[in-house]
């Protein structure tokens, strides 16, 4: 086992990208960090925003996932000092807990000696997250599509699209509970027909690089969308508006919301931040990029700054 400092560096995520609904990850370039070292107990600080609070021993979400993979490997894991930092908002759709559970399986892999192959890590992970598109994502980097039962995990690599995100951000949180309590139990047979047919033609799109086909497709969804739009301010006004009116390709909820995702045309992403500036003042815009390589593991000690 490994008693050497080392860092971790794990991609948020934006999932579904419309009818992709619970397959389609999109790594993006925004990281939750660990620094690790040997400690006589477990603890987790954190002064970055919204990780002020959480559990600092061994209730940690990341803690959790670490020690529960650990014993499936049957091993017991040494306890650790670990600082984090966060450029991930919590509750807010792009993959924050995903990114926690990544972190804690890479953690209990580092510390038994790095066993697992990236395929065993999207495995535990979808396992315990219950799907596979934002835990992907954060193992993979880039574009991720995948398909999950109790029985297996499958994910395709779909590689880097040549794209900016542009991302409105509510300064309300969405608990994804209460965004799954709004989805319907059951589909008629022609809704399910017409949902899936919908999906696919985003994935095909998505691995030609068709990014019009791909923004239409988007705003076809009928997994969610239809759904959640009570739950979001502005969705129905953003989703219209970012088509008809901009340089966008398309807009779609980033996983469960309530930020929203526009796929904007390659190194063109600030220039629709302006533009949505102006149509959406009370809305937080950020630019991001698709974050080109997964979870990472660094042996030298940076120390994080806050």
């Amino acid at each position: 086992m490994s008693q050497e400092p080392f860092m971790i560096k794990v991609p948020g995520s934006s999932a579904n990208l419309g009818p992709g609904f619970d397959s389609i990850g999109l790594a993006v370039n925004r990281y939750l960090t660990l620094e690790v070292q040997p400690s006589d107990a477990w603890v987790f600080t954190s002064s970055s925003p919204g990780l002020e609070d959480v559990p600092s021993g061994e209730d940690n979400l990341i803690c959790e996932v670490a020690l529960h993979v650990a014993n499936e490997l049957g091993y017991q894991l040494p306890p650790c000092n670990v600082k984090m930092k966060s450029e991930i908002p919590l509750a807010r759709g792009l993959g924050s807990s995903a990114a926690a559970i990544v972190a804690g399986i890479e953690l209990a892999n580092q510390l038994v000696g790095e066993p697992l192959t990236a395929k065993e890590k999207i495995r535990y992970a979808a396992l315990w997250e219950g799907h596979p598109d934002n835990v992907a994502a954060s193992v993979y980097g880039g574009l991720v599509i995948g398909t999950h039962t109790e029985e297996d995990t499958d994910i395709v690599n779909g590689g880097i699209p040549e794209i900016d995100l542009v991302l409105l951000v509510p300064s309300e949180e969405l608990k994804t509970k209460k965004a799954r309590g709004v989805l319907p139990e059951e589909f008629s047979y022609k809704d399910a027909v017409r949902a899936s047919s919908v999906a696919n033609v985003l994935v095909a799109a998505l691995l030609q690089g068709n990014f019009e086909l791909v923004g239409k497709m988007m705003s076809e969804d009928l997994f969610h969308h239809p759904y959640r739009l009570a739950l979001v301010p502005h969705m129905k006004e953003v989703l219209e508006t970012v088509t008809e009116r901009t340089i966008a390709y398309g807009a779609a909820l980033s996983g469960a919301g309530p930020t929203m995702l526009c796929l904007a045309p390659f190194q063109r992403g600030e220039e629709l931040k302006k533009e949505l500036q102006q149509l959406f003042p009370t809305l937080e815009i950020q630019v991001m990029q698709p974050a080109i390589k997964g979870v990472e593991v660094k042996r030298e000690m940076i120390h994080l700054n806050e």
